[in-house]
């Protein structure tokens, strides 16, 4: 036995402990091959292969077992066969079993008990379940531990103990027979000797299974010391099995015996500084639940900080941390260190020692709140990391107390007045991140808890650093935003931290809290009658009632962040707020700071409010003037003057408030100017185009003015200043209220109304009765029914139409013409003023989408609600859709469904809903007594009426039990058309809204000007030249304030609806708030495009996916992520070949497009499958699509060049972007068929593009942006040509400042003859020999007879025009319908509007800077072999450094089957990109690295130098490309 029984001798392998290659210890075989070892086999085999992970080959091996699964349960027969099998099988092993047990009672001679343990093992390791009786397992245990205890022949010694590891397999009830019969204590003893290496790995073994049974016996007989004595003579796998056995103790430890795991504290923490991830993450759990155990003892939580815990816990929480360890345990260990400042008073000054206050800026200055900022409980007891980080930072400043006279003052207070110069670094390091978490608008649990810091920082700062702290913050801003929301809890720490700053610092806060309306705040809540429109009003009284729902489900914000509550469930914590608490401490801040004549409401107005409402009123009675006098220019100077002296108000930095801007009026008049009075988007008006024409010249002057660089008056003018003072104002007016669902939890149901199907989400208890009076209509029959509260109420109407009204169901006919009569009588002028208004309000989306967006649910409810509408759209749809609304009102429940699952991608419209836009609403249905909007879903209806009461509104559970009595009335047709038709806010009342309109209204002129600046500037060039400023254009200079798109963001509605997207049941858009829906439909541009991309998802695809909704620090763009979850989505697999891509293609849109299918991609002759072949499929087809000579695109002759030279022969290479190349209209698609094959690939394309988007596929397709422009369905400019064609662009915007110039000169006198002398550039136009075809494209004939037609000075204009529609329009336009009629047969293209061009680009085709240095380390893991310090490792990182971009796309297309990245780079990379050692043989220089790029897996040599693995990998990435095979 040369291996066997050694001593532990002192040698190290050639890696260090953290990088060698991991050995595996699961002792029970699954094959013959892993039987148990005979007496003269090694108990110890060296692991020395390399450690390989393929998710590819566990994916087949599970699909092996389900097979064999499927295939057991085929048959009857079969099943009964395998019984039989099974039968035989456990009554023979329980044969051997008793046979092994006999022989082992008696005493033999070791080598036979040897071979008796050998086949014990064996036998344990391939018994069935019921093979191994508890009677025989108990019988088994005392012998086995008698064996463990051998202390002459360690090979028995590691049989048995190998036996007493499957013994707890084969037999569930084995390790209470082990207990009992001090199996663990001989386990320990032999740990604690350690004679034999692979004796005490096996007992590791068995302990760890032993203590998911019996964790208290083995922290009883010493198991954690026994285990951790001696733990750094073991390698890394053997070290994490021990860890684990700890980690099970300590799940279930018992608090009354500390000592038997406080030992042990010393071990654990010096593992924390060990660098496999795992391993720390163990010991880590470890030690929170010691510190939960031990958290009331003070003398315990010394000693544990003595032994350097809060150290190594600071470390690992840092964002500079090199073990990156999982959420769940990096919040656990930040709540372990606010456990430890609760309770300890050395952790307490060991924390603020260490600084602690920058950590936690750094970690909250990159913990994205939009994304992570759950206050809530999870499911699991967990808080998230901002809760515990709240917690902390509140255990780090002593309570407030009122002091009493010779008080003792608490060890924490002591400290703080021993160290001054603690808290005023605490302040500078938090005090701004605090402000800005409760700015983003969190909910109210987190924002209690800033406010809860912020009160006691105030509270124990001296007044002299408090003056320092807050002099560069706009504080009193900050308070005047607080006091907006209605909890109490929050509005008495604002009143607290109010009455703090006016004991200390009365001359500084007086003034600036009257400017910025703290004031007036505290005014309204002490006098209710003589309340601002800013601040609302609180009901002290009714307070409790209205909480009623919120306790079931949160614990009170008195609670959330008390250490010593902890244990307080919801339900016994009752608030600690007296009744007249806020009432009593508002009216002693008032009566004791500022009753006084100078500061009261009525009086205290500051100069610079007074002035700007002057002004404001000015620019009313002026607007009024001009409506009644529309030919008076002199009206038009002085309201320019006026707005002059306005814009000069707003610019003056820091010289007027929020509060004044809101309160002067002024927003509110410079929307009455933009809009000329009309700016309620849907008011019918007599005259809508000239209306729009006027809307649109005051936006266009308004954005010259602002862009004006001759009026010196503005030359400091920011529009940048304008925008961010009305996103203050909108973050102070708005009250969107978040209402999250934590009661209930998601589960089947089945909804009887209106379709008649299963949902994932519980559904609403109905019943519908007749309204009063009603006659025209019957009962309805049913009692109580099921209703789906995510569908829209005229889907809830189609169901019950057919079923109350007196019409007969079975007569279609007659049903067709009641409908037909009702759509063609009231229907046609809402229609039409829905569509001029749209254009009023320069929405993003149409009416229609504005519709669709609520409607789109998950499932077959997309299916349901998606059909098209009478637009542009509906005319792409293949077949007649219109044909399809026949209105079937026999079909029964039963035959809609099957319907429904018969192709989930069909767009039919169900019964009850017509087609058309026209279509009319039949019933008006009300809820106690209020009439509900039939475009909200029952659900929205239902909270609206809620959120009258409160603000952060929690649903208790009764909302899913209650029955909601609906009643239902026939209403006339025009009364309904004017219900939802005439509202720019068809989910949401207008009045409600208040001044929050007017500065969204304003926000969106505002955010138009800016994408119009491009334009402006052009026109201010034309006009330029036009007036003779210049001769030449592009030497003119125009100076535009460049505003970034991301200024328009709004932090605190982004946060808001990220927070309400994560609820339950945010399963589709109709499980919202209908703001949600109605801002993103209307406001897009408030929203990050983060948010913007999980609501796309909701929207489009029905619900997050769960990667989403389980991200926890960061998701940047995950919606078009490289690997999604889809839920239920089906994965089919489609063969492709390499030669024939595009054919390929066309086929797998041909079967797939109109199913909610994942497709992979297989390559003939190709073994690979999966993520990469998919991405490279999607990528080689992109290419196709590039190719010259399709006709697809506009192809530049100096492009074409281009890319020959760019060694891309035969694929178009613009620097613009691809756009499509204009065919003439009188080309038909019958007649021509390159035309016709033309339309098809466009089809084919858009079909493409939306795969590719519902599957998270990311595409290499450079679009101009004008193209996108088009897919948005917004419409092109001569301005737009010199962003598709630069040269053709600029010719024209020459020729259009020589008309320009001709009107100039033609105003200037009243001669009629043209002036022979008006040249383009010293020539004349008719010398320019240019006849009327599209320029570069001769075939293409502008007028009939472009022959006998030049173009000269009298007819340019009617060049330009026709180029215009040519090159924009008309030449075009039937391929761009194509595109989006194959996009709509995918996904329905208007859910893109919520987009603008360049985020549809980023989400379509990711992005395009691929990596930078930074983010090289921070986003790609290291493993089996690797670290992050591992010398391949740095040599790679600085190789990928040097990359140029083409090297990048190279590299990318090698690893993850794509050349780009997906939106948002590395850090939404899934899987992640992760380097692991690749062992070689003897030449490993010579060796290549290899991929699997289902995985993002790249397996690196570990090359020598830095030069060769450079040389190896761009050859890899170069000559690598093109097949997948098994590496």
């Amino acid at each position: 036995m040369e291996n066997r029984g050694q001593k532990r001798t002192e040698t190290v392998d050639g890696l260090p402990a953290d990088k060698r290659a991991c050995s595996s210890f699961e002792f029970r075989p699954s094959t013959s091959n892993s039987s148990a070892q005979t007496p003269m086999s090694s108990a110890r085999e060296a692991h020395d292969t390399e450690m390989e992970t393929s998710s590819s080959t566990s994916g087949s091996t599970r699909s092996e077992i389900d097979g064999e699964k499927e295939s057991t349960n085929g048959s009857c027969d079969s099943d009964s066969s395998l019984r039989d099998y099974y039968r035989h099988q456990s009554t023979g092993d329980h044969t051997k079993f008793k046979k092994v047990l006999s022989s082992l009672s008696e005493e033999f001679e070791e080598s036979t008990q040897l071979a008796l343990l050998t086949e014990l093992c064996e036998l344990l390791s391939f018994c069935s379940d019921s093979s191994l009786s508890s009677l025989m397992a108990d019988s088994f245990s005392p012998l086995l531990v008698k064996l463990a205890r051998h202390e002459s022949n360690p090979d028995i010694m590691l049989l048995s103990i190998r036996a007493i590891t499957y013994l707890c397999d084969a037999n569930p009830r084995s390790p209470g027979f082990l207990v009992r019969h001090d199996a663990v204590p001989a386990l320990c003893q032999r740990l604690m000797a350690i004679d034999y290496l692979d004796v005490a790995e096996q007992c590791l073994q068995a302990l760890k299974k032993i203590s998911r049974e019996q964790p208290l016996a083995c922290l009883q007989s010493g198991a954690i010391m026994a285990v951790l004595s001696y733990i750094d003579f073991f390698s890394t796998s053997v070290q994490r099995i021990a860890l684990s056995t700890v980690v099970n103790i300590c799940k279930k430890q018992n608090a009354e015996s500390p000592s038997l795991f406080m030992e042990a504290v010393p071990i654990l923490c010096n593992l924390l500084q060990y660098e496999d991830k795992q391993l720390v993450e163990s010991v880590a759990t470890c030690l929170i639940r010691i510190v939960e155990q031990v958290y009331h003892s003070p003398d315990m939580l010394d000693e544990i900080c003595r032994n350097g815990l809060v150290q190594h816990a600071i470390h690992l929480i840092g964002i500079n941390s090199r073990t990156t360890l999982s959420q769940l345990t990096n919040t656990g260990l930040i709540g372990l260190l606010a456990k430890m400042a609760a309770g300890s008073t050395i952790a307490f000054q060991t924390l603020f020692e260490l600084n602690i206050s920058s950590t936690v800026k750094d970690m909250l200055s990159s913990y994205d709140l939009s994304h992570g900022t759950h206050s809530i409980p999870m499911l699991d007891g967990h808080y998230s990391q901002i809760h515990e980080v709240l917690k902390l930072l509140n255990e780090l400043l002593p309570a407030v107390s009122i002091e009493l006279v010779g008080e003792v003052k608490s060890d924490k207070e002591a400290f703080l007045l021993s160290h001054p110069d603690v808290l005023p670094k605490f302040g500078v390091d938090l005090l701004p991140i605090l402000i800005r978490v409760v700015s983003s608008g969190v909910n109210l649990t987190v924002c209690y808890g800033c406010l809860s810091v912020i009160y006691k920082l105030v509270h124990f700062c001296t007044s002299d650093a408090l003056q320092s702290l807050l002099q560069n913050a706009n504080f009193s801003s900050f308070l005047a935003g607080v006091f907006l929301r209605k909890d109490h809890h929050v509005v008495l720490l604002a009143l607290q931290i109010v009455d703090t700053l006016m004991l200390k610092l009365p001359h500084v806060f007086l003034n600036s809290f009257m400017k910025e309306g703290v004031l007036f705040a505290i005014f309204a809540l002490i006098s209710p009658g003589k309340v601002l429109k800013l601040f609302p009003v609180l009901d002290v009284e009714t307070n409790g009632a209205q909480k009623s729902a919120f306790r079931e489900v949160y614990r009170c914000p008195c609670y959330a962040f008390d250490m010593g509550q902890s244990s307080k469930s919801p339900e016994n914590g009752c608030c600690k707020l007296q009744k007249d608490t806020v009432h009593n401490l508002a009216t002693h801040i008032w009566t004791t700071f500022f009753e006084t004549e100078s500061v009261k409401p009525e009086k205290g107005v500051s100069n610079i409010l007074q002035k700007l409402r002057n002004l404001s009123s000015a620019l009313t009675a002026l607007l009024s003037k001009s409506l009644e006098d529309t030919t008076c220019s002199q009206l038009e100077e002085e309201i320019c003057g006026v707005l002059h002296q306005i814009m000069s108000e707003l610019n003056e930095k820091d010289s007027i408030s929020t509060f004044e801007l809101v309160e002067s009026g002024v927003i509110k008049a410079l929307v009455n100017y933009l809009s000329d009075g009309m700016h309620h988007v849907g008011q019918e008006t007599n005259d809508t185009t000239n209306q729009y024409n006027t809307t649109e010249k005051k936006i266009e002057e308004f954005g010259r003015l602002l862009f004006s660089c001759t009026d010196p008056t503005l030359e400091k003018f920011s529009l940048l200043i304008l925008v961010r003072r009305l996103q203050s104002a909108l973050s102070s007016v708005e009250n969107f209220p978040v209402i999250l669902n934590q009661a209930c939890k998601l589960r089947n149901s089945y909804a009887t109304v209106p379709y008649g199907r299963c949902t994932s989400y519980p559904c609403l208890k109905v019943q519908f009765e007749r309204e009063k009076g009603e006659i025209s209509l019957r009962d309805y029959s049913e009692d109580i029914v099921n209703v789906d509260p995510f569908l829209p109420l005229d889907a809830i109407e189609g169901y019950l139409w057919p079923r109350v009204s007196k019409i007969d169901p079975n007569n279609s006919t007659l049903w067709s013409k009641d409908l037909k009569e009702n759509n063609t009588s009231c229907s046609q002028s809402p229609a039409y003023s829905s569509d001029s208004v749209g254009k009023i309000a320069d929405a993003i989306v149409s009416k229609e989408m504005v519709v669709d967006v609520h409607k789109q649910q998950d499932g077959t409810q997309e299916i349901l609600l998606s059909s098209p509408r009478d637009t542009a759209s509906s005319k792409r749809e293949i077949p007649d859709s219109a044909k399809l609304t026949v209105v079937h009102t026999g079909t029964s429940e039963q035959e809609e469904e099957n319907t429904l699952q018969k192709d989930d991608a069909m767009k039919i419209e169900q019964p009850g809903h017509s087609n058309s836009e026209d279509s009319s609403q039949k019933l008006l249905f009300y809820l106690e007594g209020k009439q509900l909007d039939c475009k909200l879903t029952m659900y929205q209806s239902i909270l609206e009426q809620q959120t009258e009461l409160e603000h952060d509104i929690i649903p208790s559970s009764s909302l899913w039990t209650r029955i909601y009595k609906i009643t239902y009335k026939r209403t006339s047709f025009c009364q309904s058309s004017s219900l939802n038709s005439q509202t720019a806010f068809p989910e949401v009342d207008v009045e409600k809204l208040g001044s929050a309109h007017d500065v969204l209204f304003l926000l969106r002129s505002l955010e138009r000007i800016n994408r119009m600046k491009l334009h402006l500037m052009s026109r201010e060039r034309t006009h330029a030249c036009a007036e003779g400023r210049t001769d030449d254009m592009d030497k003119f200079d125009v100076t535009f304030s460049d505003v970034s798109q991301s200024e328009f963001v709004n932090s605190k509605l982004s946060e808001k609806l990220e927070q309400q997207m994560r609820d339950p049941l945010a399963v589709s858009v109709g499980g919202m708030p209908a703001w949600c829906s109605h801002l993103m439909a209307w406001y897009p541009f408030l929203f990050a495009f983060e948010a913007k991309c999980k609501y796309f998802h909701l929207a489009a695809l029905g619900r997050l996916s769960a990667q989403i909704l389980s991200s926890s620090q960061t998701y940047v763009g995950s919606s078009s992520g490289r690997q999604q979850n889809h839920g239920n989505f089906q994965r089919k697999k489609f063969l492709v070949n390499r030669n024939t891509v595009l054919e390929s293609a066309a086929h797998m849109m041909e079967l797939h497009a109109h199913q909610k299918v994942l497709l992979e991609v297989e390559y003939t002759e190709e073994v690979g499958t999966g993520l990469g072949p998919t991405l490279e499929f999607y990528t080689l087809v992109c290419h196709e699509f590039q190719r010259n000579g399709l006709g697809l695109w506009r192809e530049d002759p100096v492009n074409c060049i281009n890319a020959v030279e760019a060694e891309n022969p035969g694929f178009l290479m613009s620097p613009v972007g691809l756009f499509p190349r204009p065919w003439s209209p009188s080309l038909s698609i019958e007649s021509s068929t390159p035309f016709s094959e033309v339309i098809k690939k466009f089809r084919l394309l858009g079909q493409i593009v939306a795969k590719a988007l519902q599957d998270g596929r990311v595409l290499d397709l450079p679009f101009s942006h004008a193209f996108y422009k088009l897919v948005l369905g917004k419409e092109l400019t001569v301005h737009d040509i010199r962003s598709i064609d630069p040269s053709l662009g600029k010719a024209l915007l020459e020729f259009q400042a020589t008309v320009e110039r001709k009107r100039y000169l033609k105003s200037l006198s009243e001669e009629e003859s043209q002036d022979p002398g008006l040249c383009l550039q010293s020539t004349k136009i008719e010398d320019l020999c240019l006849d009327f075809t599209l320029p570069g494209y001769p075939d293409y004939d502008l007028v009939l007879a472009p022959d006998s037609k030049m173009v000269n000075l009298g007819n340019i204009e009617e060049y330009i025009t026709l180029i215009v529609d040519a090159t924009t329009k008309s030449g075009i336009s039937r391929q761009v319908e194509a595109f989006k009629s194959g996009f709509d047969q995918v996904l329905n293209v208007q859910h893109l509007k919520i987009f603008t061009e360049e985020e549809l680009e980023r989400l379509l085709c990711g992005e395009h800077v691929l990596w930078n240095s930074d983010e090289l380390l921070d986003h790609i893991k290291f493993d089996h072999g690797y670290t992050i310090s591992s010398p391949p490792v740095v040599n790679l990182i600085e190789v990928m450094r040097e990359f140029d971009s083409e090297q990048q796309r190279a590299f990318l297309q090698f690893v993850t089957g794509a050349p780009r990245l997906p939106s948002g780079g590395f850090a939404s990379l899934n899987p992640k990109l992760t380097i692991v050692r690749k062992h070689c043989g003897k030449w490993i220089d010579a060796d290549l690295p290899s991929v699997m790029t289902c995985a993002n897996y790249l397996k690196l040599p570990p090359y020598s130098t830095k030069e060769i693995m450079k040389e190896k990998l761009l050859y890899a990435i170069t000559e690598g490309q093109g097949s997948f095979h098994l590496s």
